[in-house]
């Protein structure tokens, strides 16, 4: 048995505009994050910073992202979304300024630091905003929506910024994207209500709560309730995977393969573009099995078949010697982790529901420790052993501890308190 909702007539097509203004938000926040792996040329040779210690830099994003995600999530189920997004989207657009502004390494760590906790209020509070204007029925397309522009943003921000980094340098171009999001935050604190009986286009219907507060216990239910592992665990293993097209791949497939930036951002961008094909496609898969009334099946398959996919493609990649062939590879495991998405953060609303941004958070968090690791392993693993082989297999064994996370996975069970 499903939650109750509101009537259907308590949705209006203004849910379809609220979602292009989250879209929108995806695709701007993930240009501002890759434009440090399009950069991280010039910026090593201008500020003097090697290989290894860049795996720093990009780590000290993932580790500011985890650490304040969990408090990020609960501040947009307190809040509100309208209040928090715009709050968060202006403050880490004065990071982005500040990381075209650094001379030396200690700063650009700590304000890639500062970055990352800034972003980590982006999802979750996204994710909530889509629980309160979506019925249970929608939101898995939504939410695979809200993922979509996210790999948009990433493929497109490696083919503009690489030009945009090329012509007008590096901390030019970080000052640019400042500018973009502290344009969309004023728009979105004009524009955007919390629910949908707030906006003057839509009907009245009795309004959800604006957040759920304090709520005394729900830490409690969280630590107890087998969905909360499961999803973090799955979460990691997806984000370990995914985070070198945010770090390593450019550079990566530059160097092995001997190709010009131009064409290195044009081959790094195609696993973006298969990871955007993905969320759109499991977003309709997790909505279709749903209204067949496979509640379970309907989050549970899309994301086992994708980890499956990917653990069979990450076996190989790492050992094909042409870019066209390790790109292929490597796009069709992107493609495989990317199907998970749409039932992960579904997941997160059908078991968090009001505490939906609380749970989001939560699973971000360790999808942000995921990330961390990613970017810290790959440069090291491929010192120690000559080959990326290694990193490729140890994402492909984590990829088969998330499919049995799937498995095991119960989301007609809600948190607790």
């Amino acid at each position: 048995m499903t939650p109750s909702e509101p009537p259907a007539q308590f949705y209006s097509r203004t849910r379809w505009y609220v979602l292009g203004g989250i879209f929108l938000l995806s695709f701007v926040t993930i240009v501002d994050r890759v434009t440090i792996s399009v950069s991280k040329s010039a910026m090593s040779h201008d500020l003097g910073i090697s290989n290894i210690d860049f795996g720093g830099v990009f780590g000290a994003f993932a580790l500011g992202y985890a650490v304040l995600m969990v408090p990020s999530g609960w501040f947009a189920d307190r809040l509100g979304p309208r209040r928090f997004l715009a709050i968060t989207v202006t403050l880490w657009s004065c990071f982005t300024l500040g990381t075209g502004l650094v001379r030396t390494m200690a700063p650009l760590v700590a304000v890639r630091f500062a970055f990352g906790m800034a972003e980590a209020g982006a999802y979750p509070t996204a994710t909530r905003a889509i629980y309160n204007w979506f019925p249970m029925r929608e939101r898995g397309l939504a939410l695979g929506l809200l993922n979509t522009g996210s790999r948009l943003g990433a493929a497109f921000g490696l083919v503009i910024m690489s030009l945009s980094v090329a012509h007008f340098g590096w901390r030019v171009s970080y000052f640019l994207l400042a500018g973009v999001g502290v344009l969309w935050a004023a728009a979105w604190s004009v524009w955007f209500r919390d629910h949908p009986s707030q906006q003057h286009s839509v009907p009245t219907a009795p309004d959800r709560q604006s957040g759920p507060g304090p709520a005394q216990g729900i830490w409690r239910a969280f630590l107890t309730s087998r969905n909360f592992y499961l999803l973090l665990g799955q979460y990691f293993a997806s984000n370990f995977t995914f985070f070198i097209c945010f770090s390593w791949l450019l550079p990566y497939i530059q160097d092995r393969y001997h190709l010009s930036a131009s064409d290195a951002g044009f081959w790094a961008s195609i696993p973006l573009y298969c990871g955007a094909l993905a969320t759109w496609l499991g977003g309709y898969l997790v909505d279709a099995i749903f209204k067949k009334g496979y509640w379970k099946i309907s989050r549970a398959f899309p994301a086992a078949f994708g980890f499956g996919l990917s653990a069979v493609c990450l076996l190989v990649a790492g050992s094909l010697n042409t870019v066209q062939g390790f790109i292929v590879c490597f796009g069709l495991a992107t493609l495989g982790v990317d199907l998970s998405l749409s039932s992960s953060w579904t997941t997160c609303s059908d078991v968090g529901r009001e505490f939906t941004g609380t749970l989001a958070g939560s699973m971000n968090m360790m999808g942000s420790l995921g990330s961390f690791c990613s970017s810290l392993a790959f440069p090291y693993l491929l010192k120690v052993t000559g080959t990326p082989q290694t990193y490729f297999l140890t994402a492909a064994a984590l990829n088969v501890v998330a499919i049995l996370c799937w498995i095991g996975m119960r989301p007609d069970q809600p948190l607790r308190k």
